[in-house]
C-alpha cells in the first residue's frame, strides 16, 4: 500500500492536492536528503480535504529544488485518493489520523507500522503534522506531552497550544514515543493565510539545530487541555437552521472556538422530543454528558462554562469525527520542566 521513494518523482510540485494521485498510486512517503542526517518528518493530506499542508510544503520544495536541504526531510502524502474527490476520507476508508496505533492487521495499520520503523531507524528529529479544520478558529498547535521540547516545537508554529490525550490513535501521539511531535491547526483550507503560516513553521522546523535542554518560559503561552470530546449520537438527523431536523445547530456557534461561553448558552435546538442527542466523554473514555450539556425549552445548553475547539458546521465533520473539543485552560507554572 505504501509508496516509497527516495527524490521527488517528476511532475509532483507541480500538482494540486486533487491531482497527485495521477503521479502518486497510493499514500508516499518521501525521504529526501539533508545537511543534518536526522530527519524532519512532516505529514501533510492525512484527510483529503485539508489541503494547506501539501500546499505549505509544495512550495517550500519548490524554492529548495537545485539546492540541499539544510535538514534531510520524510514526507508522508497521506489520502491522496480522498484529496483526489475533496473529501475527508472515502466511505470505505478508515481516518487516517485514528489509526495510528496500528494494533491490527488492516493494511492501513501495516502502513503504520512501516512508516513508524522506517523513521525510528533514521532516528527521526521531529513530527509536524498539518492539518485544517472547518470551523471559525485561531491557529493552533497540539501536544500530547508537557516536555520543553514539544512546547519548544510548537511555539515555532503558535503561542496558543491545546495539549490532549484523546483520541490517543493520532499521528502526533505515536511520534511521541520517537521524538518532538506536534499537530498543528491551519484554519479553514480555503484561507490563504493558513499557507503562509505553516510555510513557515515549515522553514524554521527545518533550520532548527537542536532542542534546548533548559527549562522554558511559559509565561507568554495560552495553554489549554482538552478534557471532553463531543459526539452527535447515531440516528439523529443533523442540520444548520434547519427546522425539519432532530439536531439544528445555531448557524453562528462555531463563533464559540476558544472563547469561554457561560453556562446555559444555546447551541443548538431539539425539534423534536428525543432525549438529548450529544454524548461527551472525557479522556478516560468516561460519559460525562450530564456534567456539561442540558436541554432547556427546547435549547441544547451548556450547564457549567465551556471553552470548545473545533465546533464546525459542516454536517459531515460531525458524523465523521465529532462536533467539538472542550477545554480548560491549562497552568504549567512559570516555567516547563525538561
Amino acid at each position: 500500500m505504501l509508496q516509497i521513494y527516495d527524490d521527488i518523482p517528476a511532475g509532483l510540485l507541480d500538482c494540486e492536492a486533487q491531482d497527485l494521485h495521477t503521479i502518486l498510486p497510493g499514500p508516499s512517503l518521501l525521504h529526501l536528503p539533508g545537511d543534518k542526517p536526522e530527519p524532519l518528518f512532516i505529514s501533510v493530506l492525512m484527510h483529503g480535504n485539508e489541503t494547506t499542508g501539501w500546499d505549505a510544503l509544495r512550495s517550500v520544495l519548490q524554492d529548495y529544488q537545485g539546492r540541499r536541504l539544510p535538514r534531510s526531510l520524510s514526507v508522508f502524502i497521506g489520502n491522496v485518493a480522498a484529496a483526489a474527490q475533496g473529501v475527508r476520507h472515502l466511505p470505505e476508508q478508515p481516518d487516517y489520523n485514528r489509526i495510528w496505533k496500528a494494533e491490527g492487521q488492516h493494511e492501513e495499520e501495516v502502513m503504520v507500522r512501516q512508516i513508524l520503523e522506517q523513521m525510528r531507524e533514521r532516528n527521526v528529529f521531529a513530527c509536524l503534522d498539518i492539518h485544517n479544520n472547518t470551523g471559525r478558529n485561531p491557529h493552533y498547535a497540539c501536544v500530547n506531552r508537557l516536555a520543553t521540547s514539544f512546547f519548544q516545537l510548537a511555539t515555532l508554529f503558535s503561542k496558543t497550544v491545546v495539549y490532549f490525550l484523546k483520541p490517543d490513535s493520532v499521528l502526533s501521539m505515536a511520534f511521541a514515543e520517537l521524538c518532538p511531535a506536534v499537530t498543528v491547526e491551519c484554519g479553514k483550507a480555503t484561507e490563504r493565510s493558513g499557507v503562509q503560516h505553516a510555510r513557515e513553521f515549515i522553514l524554521n522546523a527545518l533550520a532548527l539545530e537542536r532542542f534546548s535542554d533548559e527549562s522554558m518560559d511559559v509565561h507568554s503561552l495560552e495553554v489549554f487541555h482538552t478534557v471532553a470530546v463531543v459526539k452527535v449520537k447515531e440516528g439523529m438527523s443533523i442540520g444548520v437552521g434547519e427546522a425539519d431536523c432532530d439536531l439544528d445547530l445555531l448557524p453562528e456557534v462555531d463563533r464559540y472556538n476558544f472563547h469561554e461561553i457561560q453556562p446555559w448558552t444555546p447551541l443548538a435546538r431539539l425539534h423534536a422530543e428525543r432525549e438529548m442527542p450529544l454524548y461527551a466523554s472525557n479522556e478516560f473514555g468516561k460519559d460525562v454528558t450530564e456534567r456539561y450539556f442540558a436541554i432547556r425549552d427546547g435549547d441544547i445548553c451548556n450547564i457549567v462554562p465551556v471553552m470548545p475547539s473545533m465546533m464546525t458546521l459542516d454536517v459531515d465533520v460531525v458524523r465523521q469525527d465529532c462536533l467539538c473539543y472542550l477545554m480548560e485552560r491549562l497552568d504549567l507554572g512559570k516555567t516547563l520542566s525538561t
